[in-house]
């Protein structure tokens, strides 16, 4: 079996070093900045597409503002970051299982990778897969048929953990089932309507779960 990982929302918790980097973006560009709540969306989803949506940019003051929050992510942002309490323990047992581990996700992989290796998780995993620096091919459905591909995995013994409805949705572009999780920032609401195959509340629950999982 090969076990997908989503990064944010999932492996680690970025809310602050995300939303940080967000503030800085939106200062530099002279744009009003709402309640840092209101910008955890920004955590999943790819952030050209985040900032069109929520701030009404043009494709190109949506790369500009790219830009910026990288400035400040690359400093600081993406060590201002926590891993979700057990997650470690749940990968060194999921791979004494003999399961292949992946990280997929939509963040650029120089950063994703970075991240990993600053908290000592790089190494549980098989591989690492996320998009370039050209904001190419972010979308979930991309980094998952990568995964595919450089693990040699099918889509039917392979399962995709995340937290948000991305992950849900551009896994089952790809014939990937997905367990969404609830301790990120996607809620029960969302993951069940994007049609999550099962549901975890907490680190523990998933790691029960994956230990007992039959495709």
């Amino acid at each position: 079996m090969t076990l997908l990982f989503d990064l944010d929302g999932t492996l680690t918790d970025p809310g602050l070093g995300i939303t940080n980097s967000v503030l800085y973006a939106l200062k530099a560009m002279g744009i009003d900045a709402p309640q840092r709540e209101t910008l955890y969306s920004f955590i999943g989803p790819p952030l050209t597409d985040s900032f069109q949506q929520m701030f009404g940019l043009s494709p190109k003051d949506a790369d500009t503002a790219v830009r910026y929050y990288r400035e400040y992510f690359s400093r600081a942002g993406m060590f201002e970051n926590t891993v979700y309490p057990g997650i470690p323990e749940l990968l060194q047992h999921q791979r004494g299982l003999g399961r292949t581990l992946c990280v997929a996700t939509s963040k650029p992989l120089p950063y994703a990778s970075q991240i990993l290796k600053h908290f000592r998780l790089a190494d549980y995993f098989h591989w690492i897969c996320g998009p370039g620096m050209d904001e190419r091919k972010t979308a979930k459905a991309d980094v998952v048929a990568d995964a595919l591909r450089k693990s040699g995995a099918s889509a039917q013994e392979t399962v995709m953990i995340g937290d948000r409805e991305h992950d849900v949705l551009g896994a089952a572009r790809c014939g990937v089932r997905t367990i969404g999780v609830l301790y990120g920032y996607g809620s029960l609401d969302e993951l069940t309507h994007a049609g999550a195959w099962s549901i975890s509340e907490t680190v523990a629950q998933l790691d029960s779960f994956l230990q007992n999982v039959e495709l």
